[in-house]
């Protein structure tokens, strides 16, 4: 286990072939909840709060996203049976990355959901700017202007907003300062090439946080990567369009492995 690395606080459910989720920037494991009841009628289903978030250890100011997955592999080898499907949405889907590269061994597919592989430079000064607003003002400066950004229009007020603002305003400043960070400083597109799990890059259409030509390029950098988009689907798919989304999942995994028991959930979902 490399020295920083920690175990993370996870939940886990199901039966089968080992599954794991991480969540976006600022919730906790409970934010993949309806995903992970879904995926927990064909796997075991292992959901984690990363470093910084939920029940976990603290972030540090300056953790790299490797760092984040490190954490992922640390706890996947206390938790999981052998190599699992991992899908991560958002910085879950980054942290995805950085683990099928550090640690390919660990992971027999990769679902990365609302994310990219690397951002400009202008865009990353905005990225960092999100973290130290908080730090100037507090919590309650950032929560509007995320959710704007996660949720579509009838979803802004719903049951799942409503968690994820709860949630935020929870957070600690100085943790989701260094989730910033940390995704400002992410860029695993010169390294994606030598990834060779097998791959499903989901973008929302409605996603405002994450356009999809930076999806599109992500699948195209990871060799034999299948690319989708959900219909109607915002950054916080997991949460507005739960049902699509394993759908979609199922059907990539029964592709993929010829698995007619995950074909049959996908057909019964």
């Amino acid at each position: 286990m490399p020295v920083d690395a920690m175990e993370l606080h996870c939940r886990i459910r199901g039966t089968g072939r080992d599954m794991v989720l991480l969540h976006p920037a600022g919730l906790d494991h409970a934010a993949m909840d309806a995903l992970a009841v879904l995926a927990a009628r064909t796997h075991r289903v292992v959901s984690m709060d990363l470093r910084g978030h939920g029940a976990s250890p603290d972030a540090r100011p300056g953790a790299s996203i490797d760092e984040y997955a490190d954490d992922v592999h640390a706890t996947m080898a206390r938790h999981c049976e052998g190599p699992a499907v991992v899908l991560g949405v958002s910085l879950g889907g980054m942290i995805a990355q950085a683990l099928a590269w550090r640690h390919p061994e660990s992971v027999s597919a990769l679902v990365l959901c609302a994310c990219t592989a690397t951002f400009p430079k202008e865009v990353r000064d905005i990225l960092r700017e999100r973290g130290r607003v908080a730090e100037r003002d507090g919590m309650s400066a950032v929560i509007e202007p995320t959710l704007d950004r996660w949720f579509t229009q009838g979803g802004r007020h719903g049951p799942f907003a409503d968690h994820a603002r709860e949630r935020l305003m929870s957070d600690r400043v100085s943790n989701w300062s260094a989730t910033w960070q940390a995704i400002a400083m992410h860029d695993m597109l010169p390294k994606l090439d030598a990834l060779t799990a097998l791959t499903l890059v989901v973008a929302g259409e409605s996603d405002a946080a994450t356009p999809l030509a930076a999806t599109r390029q992500l699948a195209d950098a990871i060799p034999g990567a299948r690319w989708l988009a959900l219909q109607n689907a915002p950054h916080m798919m997991q949460m507005e369009n739960s049902a699509a989304l394993h759908a979609a999942v199922m059907r990539f995994l029964a592709d993929a492995t010829g698995d007619e028991r995950t074909a049959s959930a996908e057909a019964s979902s």
